[in-house]
């Protein structure tokens, strides 16, 4: 299926929540998602340094999802930097709602990070999947990815709300 793949804008904002709930539904994140609208074009749109870029995956004119959309798909990546090798890409989210996948809407979405990634001279692309979701694991594969787990043994770590705070040296908040 051929979707227009193009930069999103403050106006998508809407879309990409509603897109980002039913990720964090799928993946069942037991906080949800505490992201707002608001707050995506905040910090990717209104700041000087964006915390984020979007692009979104649009139906022709005309056509519709059942529910009535015309924004079927999002990638959300932030850049990074390696320092063995230098600049990366870092895909946050890559979602396509479950009416339009299995029909390339996913693989053009990856497809254009891919091209962007290459646009900034960033030597890979990096990103998480949860290791029960074999269809996405399944899906990067085919396109080439390699899994860092297997092949390197690395392991991600993050540090939550308190624990950042803690060791910040701040208190937390209540």
């Amino acid at each position: 299926m051929a979707c227009h793949i193009r930069p999103a804008s403050a106006g998508d904002c809407g879309d990409i929540v509603r897109m980002m709930k039913e990720l964090g539904a799928y993946e069942k994140h037991s906080h949800g998602t505490e992201v707002t609208e608001e707050a995506l074009i905040k910090d990717g749109f209104s700041a000087e340094t964006p915390f984020f870029q979007s692009i979104v995956a649009e139906l022709p004119e005309g056509q519709k999802s059942k529910e009535g959309f015309t924004i079927v798909g999002y990638a959300l990546y932030i850049f990074s930097y390696n320092s063995m090798r230098g600049r990366i890409i870092y895909l946050e989210d890559l979602y396509v709602i479950p009416e339009f996948r299995g029909k390339g809407v996913g693989k053009q979405l990856l497809k254009e990070v891919a091209k962007i990634g290459q646009d900034r001279q960033c030597y890979q692309i990096q990103f998480a999947v949860l290791n029960w979701n074999q269809q996405a694991i399944d899906f990067y594969r085919a396109q080439g990815a390699i899994d860092l787990t297997q092949e390197t043994g690395y392991h991600i770590f993050r540090f939550e709300d308190a624990a950042m705070t803690k060791l910040a040296g701040a208190e937390a908040n209540p």
